[in-house]
Order: structure tokens, then sequence, then C-alpha cells
């Protein structure tokens, strides 16, 4: 009789099978005489047939010796639909993920608002900053440059952007000012290399008193990562200054990074939560994200301070602050390019909670009215006709038609006492004037109750209040994330849905302060197979988990405070994580309904270190197959698609490296990235072979 495993069998069967085993060799002995043998062999007979009837009953249950696995499908009987906001990004301005990032603006403080007026520029000659009789009333400083007085000196600025400027050999720079001067006057604006070499120079005429806006086109001749801008003031007259910009011709929309853009579309995301995060929150109430400041003409948002700029004392950024270039308007229209239904997150009226403890920190429960408003204002900009006050601003903005909001989330991680007692009046008034928005409330910081705040009291208070969705966070190590593939099986399924709004695997062993040569050495192989291993467990529970989002997104290599992130770049280029990868396979293939895929009776949720989950999309009719494979060994399955007949030749695509650490960099960006191939089935069995370490998708 072969040898047989079990999985998942209980105790009580495995010893009786061991005994029953003992019991045959007891009575095959040789003193056994020669008269009992008939019934010797009659019993032997029985007890053959017991457990052969035992091995049938549960070979839906079976890993054979040779480590092979059997999983069932039932590709016939379509289960849960998937939300098509099922997997999506999360954007936060951290790691200089804004202004300097996704925001094509090279020019840094470019209205002279940071609290040192002059911080990110060089000045040389007469300057000097003024503020009467501004060009912008929500941004009243600006620069005088007037003339030196000597014919061998030069009155200028120069600004190096963030972390320099990133300049293209043959690329053109859209170079713009406002500027006003009582004569005639003349400025000479140059691309300089970080070698101090000129790679492109123009000069401008300005004239007239009154504030005006001038543009002029720039072509490097050489490529530079760490260019920077220079303005010479060359006329006797001088003049002022505000509002400086240089953005590259192929900025998306001429407002954002082309290659990032790229890289979100990609993406294919079905759900994109902005702007934060933290920053919604802001480190004080002063600080909090209001998006009212970000919409408008661009010259005229005020500037906000960044909530991260001084929040990491191993990694001060004291230079970071949100110039509101990349505001809401900007961020429904990326939504609409990338595909992703947008989800707007506004303040409940707490400022980080982590950072404010005491209820003197935060917007009394009775002066909530504004911050109310705000977030009834925000649905009416994003879906008010262009006869209401909101819809017609985001009309004149160049959006007549309404961007079609369906989320909102209030607040960001909040939890205990504080916030349900302000979420609710944010409920009662969003649910009275706009019934059909679906309302994201949240559960705090921590997936579980280990560490003092409250989940279970956070989501009894979101099930109270009939919160739509609820958020959850989760930054944890690999046998977290391999722990928990199982984790909504048992979620009740009568109340809100869940949001997996923060997450991402942190590998063992150092912390945010440790120091590493590459930034980007978080970004591992392994942390992204686990996080690929728990996400089979969102798709499986798809009627209670409606939305996901890893993060952060972005980071600068030069100006990074938070990881692992799933984009990384420098003013050049930008490089796909592993955990990019993982998402894009899930983006790319969510499918519209669940497929129930067991191995006997059970979900395939981390026994023998396989994971795995099946959908059918209704739009392609395929039939998709999820598997992540986090043994060190290559695995053997064979799948069968009960219900069906025949699968057609299919194609796979996997995502693998031998060693758990690997990771890309920007020099280096393919060490792991996606493989695709074809797959065969017999019939309508599927026997492939897993490779170690593999994450792979199987679609038919």
């Amino acid at each position: 009789m072969a040898k047989v495993f079990y999985l998942g069998i209980k105790k009580e069967w495995i010893l009786f099978v061991l005994l029953s085993i003992i019991h045959i060799f007891a009575l095959t002995r040789p003193d056994n005489n020669k008269n009992n043998l008939t019934y010797h062999l009659m019993k032997k007979k029985t007890i053959l047939s017991v457990l052969l009837l035992g091995a049938l009953a549960s070979a839906n249950s079976v890993m054979a010796a040779d480590g092979s696995h059997q999983y069932t499908i039932q590709a016939n009987k379509p289960g849960a639909v998937i939300q098509p906001t099922m997997y999506g990004v999360f954007f936060e301005d951290i790691n200089f993920g804004a202004d300097g990032g996704l925001y094509a603006d090279m020019v840094e403080n470019r209205s002279f608002e940071f609290p040192q007026h002059l911080m990110a520029w060089q000045t040389f000659g007469n300057v000097e900053v003024e503020d009467d009789d501004p060009a912008f009333a929500r941004n009243p400083h600006y620069i005088r440059l007037k003339d030196d007085g000597h014919t061998d000196k030069w009155t200028g600025i120069e600004n190096r952007g963030y972390f320099g400027m990133g300049l293209k050999k043959d690329m053109g720079y859209k170079f713009s000012v406002y500027a006003r001067t009582k004569g005639k006057a003349k400025i000479r604006v140059e691309l300089v290399s970080s070698h101090n070499e000129v790679l492109a120079k123009k000069s401008l005429e300005v004239a007239g008193n009154g504030w005006k806006k001038y543009t002029m086109e720039l072509k490097s001749t050489k490529t530079d990562a760490h260019g920077l801008l220079r303005i010479f003031l060359e006329s006797k007259d001088g003049l002022d200054m505000d509002h400086l910009s240089l953005f590259p011709n192929d900025a998306w929309k001429g407002l954002l990074r082309a290659d990032l853009v790229k890289d979100l579309k990609d993406l294919k995301p079905g759900v994109f939560r902005f702007p934060g995060g933290c920053i919604v929150e802001g480190t004080d109430l002063e600080s909090r994200y209001q998006w009212k400041n970000s919409v408008g003409p661009v010259e005229n948002r005020p500037l906000n301070e960044n909530r991260w700029n001084y929040t990491f004392p191993h990694r001060m950024y004291p230079n970071y602050f949100q110039s509101y270039g990349l505001g809401f308007y900007e961020f429904f229209l990326l939504s609409e390019e990338i595909g992703a239904a947008p989800l707007p997150v506004v303040s409940v009226g707490l400022a980080c909670q982590f950072q404010n403890n005491g209820e003197q920190f935060h917007v009394a429960v009775d002066d909530l009215q504004p911050y109310i408003d705000d977030a009834l204002d925000l649905i009416e900009f994003a879906n008010g006709g262009t006869d209401t006050k909101w819809g017609k601003l985001r009309a004149d903005m160049g959006h007549p038609a309404p961007f079609n909001l369906k989320h909102i989330g209030v607040g960001n991680e909040q939890w205990g006492p504080l916030y349900p007692v302000r979420l609710e009046k944010f409920i009662k008034a969003i649910r009275a004037k706009y019934p059909n928005i679906q309302i994201v409330g949240t559960s705090g910081p921590s997936p579980d109750d280990k560490d003092g705040k409250e989940f279970t009291y956070g989501w009894k208070e979101m099930t109270r209040l009939k919160a739509d969705l609820v958020d959850e966070h989760f930054y944890r190590d690999q046998d977290w994330f391999l722990s928990q593939a199982g984790r909504y099986d048992n979620y009740n399924r009568k109340g809100p849905k869940v949001f997996a709004g923060e997450y991402a695997c942190h590998i063992k062993g150092g912390d945010q302060n440790t120091p590493i040569d590459v930034p980007t050495g978080k970004n591992t192989f392994e942390a992204a197979l686990c996080e690929a291993a728990f996400m089979t467990g969102l798709e499986r529970n798809a009627d209670i988990v409606w939305m996901a989002t890893p993060a952060p997104l972005f980071a600068h290599v030069d100006g990074w405070q938070w990881r692992p992130d799933q984009i990384w770049m420098d003013n050049l280029s930008t490089m796909r994580t592993p955990t990019y990868w993982v998402q894009q396979m899930y983006c790319e293939n969510a499918g519209t309904n669940v497929l129930k895929m067991t191995e006997g009776k059970d979900a395939i949720k981390g026994q023998d270190g396989m994971y795995a989950t099946a959908c059918y999309d209704k739009n392609t009719k395929q039939y998709i197959l999820k598997i992540a494979n986090t043994n060190a060994e290559a695995k053997d399955i064979a799948v069968t698609f009960k219900g069906i007949k025949t699968l057609p030749e299919g194609k796979v695509t996997t995502l693998h490296h031998d060693n758990p650490n690997a990771i890309n960099t920007l020099e280096n960006k393919n060490v792991v990235t996606p493989k695709t191939g074809s797959v065969k089935a017999e019939g309508n069995v599927l026997k492939v072979s897993v490779p170690a370490k593999t994450f792979a998708v199987y679609r038919f």
C-alpha cells in the first residue's frame, strides 16, 4: 500500500490508520498458526478495505508522498462579486512624493513663501524679498532684483530644485515667471549643469508696472541629474518676480512627471486614495491638508507645511513643504487618467493622535461644522452641476463633467472615543445630502489589539455608526503576512466592508532608523512574495473585502524617510519594485467573481507553504488562478476545474528570484520582474510544478 500523507485531517484519523497498520503486521507474524490463515486474510482484507475507503473519502484533502497537491476549483459556479475597486494605489506626500516627485515643477519654493523666504535659493548682487502690492493675495512674497551698481558685478538668483534638477539632452523646458518693472527690464535665464556648464540660455524682456506672466522654452544640450536654474538681471532697470516655474515639455498635461504617471497607469489600479495618510491630519490642525486651498489658480494656492518635514529626526527635511500644485483637482484628473475610482480623505477634526494626546489639540465636537462643510463641498466639487458653487469652480478649471465620486474617507488613522463621536456628525450630514456616497471610517493604526489602540473598539463603533467601509492598516513582518491569509474568513458579513487601506511587509531585522547603502533595500522579493500570499485571502473574501491599497507609493532616493515603497525615483528615472509587480499582477487579473478553490474541504491558505485563490472574469470569459509558493522547493499541483470539460491553452505569469533579498535598483531595474509563458491543461486538469519562492498567475 502506497504511503500517503494527509493534510488537515483530525489526529484521531491519523492514529486510527497507524493502529490499523500495526494490527495488520501483528496478524501476519510467522507464529500465527495455519488454521487461522483464512481468518487472518479475511481480517486483513477488511482492515485494508476500511483504510482504502478512508483514503478515498479524504482524497480531496491529500498530498501524495511526492509532494503533489490536489486542488479543486468550482469553475461553473461563480461566487462573490469582486469589486472593481478591489486593488488600487494610495498616495501620500511622503518621501518627496509630490513636490520633487509626481508634481513636475522643478523649482523649489517658487513663490518665496517658505518660512525662510529664500530657502532653496542662492542670491548674488542686489536681491530683496518684498510683500507690498503682491501678485497673489495668499502668496504675498516676491523678490526684487536691482542693478548692483558695478559693470562687473551681477545681480541674480539660482535654484537647484529638489536634490538638483533633472535635465535631459534635447528636452525642452518651459520656464514661466510673473514679473513687473517700472521701466524696461531684461533677464537672462540659464539651465546649468552640476559642473557649472551652461546647457541652455535665453533672454527675456519685461515691460510694464503691472504683474504679467512671461514664458519661454529652453532646450538642454546635455543630460544631468543635478542641474540648476540661474537667472541674471541684464538691465539697469530692476524688476519684481514671483512664482517662477520650470516644467519639462513631456509633463502629463503640463503638470505631472510623465514616467510616474505611466507607472501608475500600467499598474491598472481600481481605486486611488489620496491625499494621505497622516498629512490629512497634520502634525497639528493648522498643518492638516485642506482641499479648498489646493484648487483654483495654482499661483494663489497657499503653501502648507508638510507633516513629514521634521517628524523623523534621523532623516530631517526642514525644506519639505506642499506647494499644493498637486491639488485635489489634479488628483481627480489623475484618477481619470489611470482608470481608478477616486477616494479622497478629509479631516475629521483630529490632529495626528500620535503627536497630540488630549482634547485641547483637536476641534471640539460642537465646532465641527466647518469641517463637515468641507466634506460636503468636496462632494459638490467632484459631482455637482456647473450651476453649483463648487461644481462651477471645477468647470472653470477645465472639467465641466462630474468626476463621478462614489466614496469619501473621513479621518485617517484615528482611534478611541475621540473619533466616533466626531465621525457620527459627518455621517449624519453626508447621508442626509448625498445618500449614495459610501463613507469610509477607520479602525486605527493597528490590525489587532496587541498594542492597545482599540482595534476591536473601532470596529464596534464603525458597525454601530453603519460606516460603509472600515480602513484597516498593517505594517508587519513576514510571519504576520504569511499567517493572515485567513484573516477575513470569519469576519461578520452583515457589518461594514473592509478597506485594507495601508499595508506593507516590513522585513525583520532593523527599522526605519537602520542605515542602508541602498535606500530600496527594504523592497525585497521576499517582502513582495509574502504580500502576494496574503492577498490570496483578500480575493477569497471579496464579499467582505472591497478595497486594498499598499503604502507608501513613491519615494525619492535622495529624499526618502519611510520604506519600503512601491516606486522609487531619482530626478531622471523611476524604478518598479517587486511589490509593484505583485500589485500589477493582481490588478491585471482581478476578475469579476470569486471561484471556490479548495484542497479537500479547506481553502489553500498556508498549508505546506502554499497559498491560492481563483476567480472568473465575466468580461473576458476567462478563468484566473493565483498561486504563491513560499517554500524553498518546487511544488507539484494538479488543479481540477470542476464543471467544465476542457481548458484551452492559457498564459502563465510568474514572479520569482532565487535570492529572497533580491531587490531592484535604479541602476538595475529588472532584477525581479514578471516572466510570461504559455501553459496547457489536460482536459479540465492543470498539472504544473510551481517553482520555489514564486508567485504565479494562470489565465485560461
